[in-house]
C-alpha cells in the first residue's frame, strides 16, 4: 500500500482515480499516470487566452454587428453586456479550471451529477473544430492565390466568369461619365469565390454535395497538418507557437488600419461604421446582437478557457489577466472595424455606390468583399496576402484552443492509458475530424458549413453556460467556490462578481436562450432556403449537446447506493479528492481528501470502489470530526 502513496507523494500529479486501471483485482497501482504538464513560459497562458478570444469574428462579425445596430451606439450595450455577461463568466471558467487542474470533463468532480455538461461542452467544440478548420483552409487557399502579380479575381474573361460579371476597372478605364448600372451585375470577386473556389454551380443544394474539391480538400489537409503539429507536445508547443499567432495579427491589422485610412473616401465608411444613432438602443434586438457578440467572441462555454488555465499554477493572478483579455478583445474588434469600414469607404466611392451595399458580414466579407478592394490598390497582391496572413494567424489559435480542449478533456479522464500516449491520442483525432470535415470540401460544401455554423454552437451552448453557472453557485454554493477563490488568489470575488453570478449572468443567458428560440428563423445562403430535414437536422446537433446533462444525470445517479433521493444528493457532491492537484495547495477542508496524503479518506474511496463500505458520507463525516477534534486539542 505504500508504495503507492509514496508514489504520489514524491511526484506531484493531479488527483485521479485512486485505483489505476492494471489493477482491477483491487490491488492499488504502483504506477502513477504522468504528470499533466503546465506553460513554460510566463505569459504563455495570457498569449493563449488573447490567441483564443480574438479570432475571425472580431473581424468579420463585429464590424458588421456593430454598423447594422446603431453604429457608435452600439457600443454602449456591447460594453454592458461585457460587464454583465462576459467578464464574471469568463473568470468563472479560469477559476474552476485553474483551481482544479483539470480538463472540461474531469473537472465536474465538483458535482458529478452534472457531468453531462461536461460531455456537451465537448460534442459542441468537436462540430465547431470540423468546420472552422475548413474556414481556415479556405484562408490558406486565397493566401496561395495570392503568390501572384495579378490577383485572379481582378478581373472577368476567365472561365468561371459569366455575362453577368462586370469589372470595375473596365468602368474607370472607360472613364463613363453615365452611371452605370450595377445591380444586376457581379464583382469578379464574387465570381471567384462561389464559382471556382466554391465551384458551388456543380451542386443543387445541401442534399446534393456533388463530387470533392481536391485543391480544397489538400488545403483541408495541410491546416489540420499545421494545427497537428502546434498542438503535439500540448500546451508545451502551443504555448509557444502564440507568441507568434497572438501578436502578428495585431502588426498586420496596424498596417491594414494605417493603409485603409489613408485611402481617399476612407473617412465615410468609418462615418458610416460610427455615427451614433441612439434611437436603436429602445430595441431589444441591440441588446441581444450585443450579448451574443461577448458571447461568442470571449468563446466562453466552449472548455478553452477553462483547459488553458487547468495548466496554470495554483496561484497564478487570473483576476488580472481575465480584464486584460476580455478588455483587450473588445478594444481588438473596434479597431478591426476601423480597418474594414475604411477600405469599404474607398470601395464604394471607386464603384460609386453607398457604403452598405458594398459592407457585408461573415466570409462575404473575407472572401468577396474585401479581396475585390484589394484589387483596387496598388500592390495589391501583397495587401491581399497581408490580410489573409492575418486571418490565418487568427484563426490557428482559436482551433489549437478548441483541439487541446478536446485532447485534455478526454486525456484527463483516462490518464493512466493516453497521457504517455498524448501525441498519438491528437493524431488520431485530428484524422477524425478531417475525415467528418470532407463533406465540407465537395461542391455543395459551403451548406453544411452554414448548417453547422448556426446550429453546432447555438442554443446549446447556451444551456451549457446557463447549467455551469447555476451548478456553481446553487448546488457547490457561492460561499465555498468564493472560498476556493479566496484559497488560490489570496482574495474573495466582491459583490459585483457575486450579483453577475447568482442572478445577472444566468438572467441575461435566459433572455438570449428565450429570444433565439422565439426569433428563430430558418438557415439560408444567398437566395438558397434550406429543405426541412436540414432544418431538423440542424436542430438536433443543438439539442443532442443538451440532452447530454440529463444523460449523465442517469449515469452518476446508476453510479451511487440507497434511494432516488439519496443518490441524487450524493451525486450533486464533490467527490472526495476534488480540490487543488497538489499537496502544498490543499489547505483547509482539503487537506486530507487527496490520495497520497496519509490519511484514511483514500482508502474508503477504493474500499467504496471495490466493496466493504455502502454508505461512505458518515464515514468522511466522522474522520473530519476526528482531525477537528485532534486539532483542536494539539
Amino acid at each position: 500500500l505504500h508504495s503507492s502513496f509514496s508514489c504520489s507523494l514524491t511526484q506531484p500529479v493531479t488527483p485521479e482515480l485512486l485505483v489505476s486501471p492494471s489493477s482491477q483485482d483491487g490491488d492499488l497501482g504502483s504506477e502513477c499516470p504522468e504528470d499533466r504538464g503546465n506553460w513554460t513560459g510566463r505569459l504563455d497562458f495570457l498569449l493563449s487566452c488573447i490567441g483564443y478570444c480574438v479570432g475571425l469574428g472580431n473581424v468579420w462579425r463585429f464590424p458588421y454587428r456593430a454598423y447594422t445596430n446603431g453604429g457608435g451606439a452600439f457600443l454602449v450595450p456591447y460594453f454592458i453586456m461585457l460587464a454583465i455577461c462576459g467578464i464574471p463568466i469568463f473568470f468563472m471558467e479560469l477559476s474552476l479550471g485553474q483551481f482544479s487542474s483539470l480538463g472540461p470533463l474531469a473537472v465536474w468532480k465538483i458535482s458529478p451529477l452534472f457531468k453531462g455538461v461536461g460531455m456537451g461542452t465537448i460534442l459542441i467544440v468537436s462540430l465547431v473544430a470540423i468546420y472552422y478548420n475548413m474556414i481556415i483552409a479556405y484562408v490558406l487557399f486565397y493566401l496561395f492565390a495570392s503568390l501572384t502579380s495579378d490577383l485572379p479575381w481582378q478581373h472577368c474573361g476567365n472561365w468561371w466568369n459569366t455575362d453577368l460579371c462586370l469589372d470595375h476597372h473596365v468602368i474607370k478605364a472607360g472613364n463613363t461619365t453615365l452611371p452605370v448600372n450595377i445591380t444586376n451585375t457581379v464583382s469578379p470577386s464574387e465570381e471567384y469565390w462561389s464559382r471556382y473556389v466554391l465551384h458551388i454551380q456543380g451542386s443543387s443544394g445541401i442534399g446534393d454535395p456533388g463530387s470533392i474539391r481536391w485543391n480544397l480538400c489538400l488545403c483541408l489537409l495541410l491546416s489540420w497538418t499545421i494545427v497537428y503539429l502546434c498542438i503535439l507536445k500540448g500546451v508545451k508547443s502551443s504555448g509557444k507557437v502564440v507568441y507568434f499567432t497572438a501578436t502578428f495579427p495585431y502588426l498586420i491589422l496596424v498596417m491594414l488600419l494605417i493603409r485603409g485610412v489613408t485611402l481617399e473616401g476612407a473617412w465615410k465608411g468609418i462615418r458610416f461604421y460610427l455615427t451614433p444613432q441612439f434611437d436603436h438602443l429602445l430595441s431589444s434586438k441591440v441588446w441581444i446582437e450585443a450579448a451574443l457578440q461577448i458571447f461568442y467572441s470571449l468563446g466562453v462555454g466552449f472548455g478553452g478557457l477553462l483547459t488553458f488555465a487547468s495548466y496554470n499554477t495554483f496561484h497564478q493572478n487570473i483576476y488580472r489577466d481575465t480584464f486584460i483579455v476580455t478588455l483587450g478583445n473588445a478594444i481588438t474588434s473596434i479597431l478591426a472595424g476601423f480597418a474594414i469600414f475604411s477600405v469599404l469607404g474607398y470601395m464604394s466611392q471607386e464603384l460609386g455606390v453607398p457604403v452598405n451595399q458594398v459592407a457585408k458580414a461573415g466570409p462575404g466579407l473575407a472572401f468577396v468583399v474585401y479581396p475585390q478592394a484589394m484589387t483596387m490598390l496598388p500592390l495589391s497582391p501583397f495587401w491581399s496576402f497581408l490580410f489573409f496572413f492575418m486571418l490565418l494567424t487568427l484563426g490557428l489559435d482559436s482551433q489549437f484552443a478548441f483541439m487541446e480542449t478536446i485532447v485534455t478533456a478526454v486525456t484527463d479522464e483516462f490518464p493512466y492509458y493516453l497521457r504517455p500516449k498524448k501525441a498519438s491520442f491528437s493524431a488520431v483525432i485530428c484524422i477524425a475530424l478531417f475525415l467528418m470535415g470532407l463533406i465540407l470540401t465537395t461542391e455543395g460544401g459551403m451548406y453544411w458549413l452554414v448548417l453547422l455554423d448556426d446550429y453546432s454552437a447555438g442554443f446549446g451552448l447556451m444551456v451549457v453556460v446557463i447549467t455551469t453557472c447555476l451548478v456553481v453557485t446553487r448546488v457547490y454554493g457561492m460561499k465555498r467556490f468564493c472560498r476556493d477563490i479566496h484559497m488560490m488568489l489570496g482574495f474573495k470575488p466582491g459583490p459585483y462578481f457575486r450579483a453577475c453570478w447568482m442572478v445577472l449572468s444566468p438572467a441575461t443567458m435566459m433572455a438570449l436562450l428565450i429570444y433565439n428560440i422565439v426569433k428563430y428563423q430558418p438557415s439560408e445562403y444567398g437566395s438558397y432556403r434550406f429543405p426541412t430535414w436540414a432544418e431538423v437536422l440542424g436542430i438536433l446537433m443543438g439539442v443532442l449537446s443538451c440532452l447530454m446533462i440529463p444523460l449523465g444525470m442517469v449515469v452518476a445517479v446508476l453510479q451511487e447506493e440507497g434511494t432516488l433521493w439519496e443518490r441524487v444528493q450524493q451525486a450533486s457532491r464533490p467527490t472526495m479528492d476534488w480540490g487543488p492537484s497538489l499537496e502544498e495547495n490543499r489547505t483547509g477542508m482539503y487537506v486530507t481528501s487527496l490520495a497520497g496524503s496519509q490519511s484514511p479518506k483514500p482508502l474508503m474511496v477504493h474500499m467504496r470502489k471495490y466493496g466493504g463500505i455502502t454508505s461512505f458520507e458518515n464515514t468522511a463525516i466522522e474522520v473530519d470530526r476526528e482531525i477537528e477534534e485532534e486539532e483542536s486539542m494539539m
